[in-house]
């Protein structure tokens, strides 16, 4: 049903996308695109009241609702045209409602977030203050916002943990080429041992699938509780748990070559004194990750057509919004079904897009 406001000629005349839902309103303009469910999920929403449509809806997940609110808006500026500069509505400690402009980083100052990120400050540096949440780490970093964050104060510090999707390969690459190529030349004439290369390089593939999966499950969801300490609860924020909280953040979707070539030498080392021709299991098993990594950036930002890839990204969005203790593979669900960690899916009754 139309919203009860006279705004449908606003809607129109700006990019907003005005939703009321339970006597609030949202604009979910900056989110159709990253919704979970796909854009056309909120098709013809656009200045309606969407309860009932919504109540309909499979049931959303917690951190499904918690991100809602990151949307709320107050009902007079959704018929107000959008200024140049770019802003959103939030409360303030009072129950009222004022206008901050979105800049590169949040200046909030705590005094508009609500439920818990009245906890921390997200004008100033974020790693730094995990020591103080540690008793409610795991609730709060498990509860999804869509904001800018800041992981450390020192400038060339917080250059380091932001890596555009197109480093990756263009670092990895090149080093792949060198370590196939190096041990291939020789073998070239011969099929024999060039049968043999491969299979190692194949067995480098399903090496990196496997750590994939065990470094996700038991390094990246190392078990938390409110008893855990500050050390830990920081560790598993600055690795993984901010990808959780702010999971839209296209800058940190993939892991930065120079902390990944540090892991990778820790992880060939010993596996060099075991296996035979290492170099050809670690540039397969460097393909493996380079898939990988360009497959986690492609699930969170791409528009799949494929139902392959289609699977894939609803099945990584169920991780994070629903099912955060299950789906740990991502380019591969082979070791969730050995363990037992897979989600299933429902089926869909239309194809979901994301543009």
């Amino acid at each position: 049903m139309p919203i009860e406001m006279d705004m449908s000629k606003e809607a129109d005349s700006t990019d907003k996308f005005v939703v009321k839902y339970r006597q609030q309103y949202y604009d979910l303009s900056k989110f159709m695109h990253k919704h979970p469910g796909g854009i056309n999920t909120l098709k013809g929403l656009n200045s309606t009241d969407m309860t009932a449509r919504f109540l309909k809806a499979p049931p959303h997940s917690d951190a499904a609702m918690y991100l809602m609110r990151e949307y709320k808006i107050d009902p007079v500026d959704s018929q107000k045209p959008k200024s140049s500069k770019k802003e959103t509505l939030h409360h303030d400690d009072e129950g009222t409602m004022r206008q901050r402009p979105r800049e590169t980083e949040d200046t909030n100052n705590n005094q508009i977030d609500e439920s818990m990120e009245h906890l921390v400050d997200w004008s100033k540096a974020m790693l730094p203050q995990i020591a103080n949440i540690t008793e409610c780490y795991d609730d709060w970093v498990h509860k999804p916002v869509d904001r800018p964050l800041r992981l450390f104060g020192p400038w060339y510090l917080e250059m380091c943990t932001k890596t555009p999707w197109w480093l990756v390969p263009l670092f990895w690459i090149p080093v792949i080429i060198k370590c196939v190529l190096k041990e291939f030349n020789s073998a070239w004439q011969d099929r024999s041992q060039l049968a043999v290369f491969s299979s190692y390089f194949l067995f480098g593939v399903l090496l990196w699938s496997f750590l994939e999966y065990t470094l996700h499950r038991w390094v990246f969801h190392v078990k938390l509780s409110t008893k855990s300490g500050s050390w830990l609860c920081t560790f598993h924020f600055m690795i993984h748990g901010l990808h959780h909280k702010v999971p839209f953040d296209p800058m940190r979707l993939v892991f930065p070559p120079l902390p990944g070539a540090l892991l990778a030498a820790i992880i060939y080392t010993p596996l060099s004194f075991v296996l035979s021709h290492p170099r050809v299991v670690l540039s397969g098993a460097l393909a493996g990750y380079l898939c990988y990594d360009m497959i986690h950036y492609y699930l969170h930002y791409g528009n799949p057509s494929l139902g392959a890839f289609v699977h894939m990204k609803r099945y990584h969005h169920h991780h994070h919004f629903s099912h955060q203790t299950l789906g740990y593979g991502i380019s591969s669900p082979l070791w969730d079904v050995v363990f037992k960690t897979r989600i299933h899916l429902r089926k869909l009754r239309y194809q979901l897009r994301w543009s």
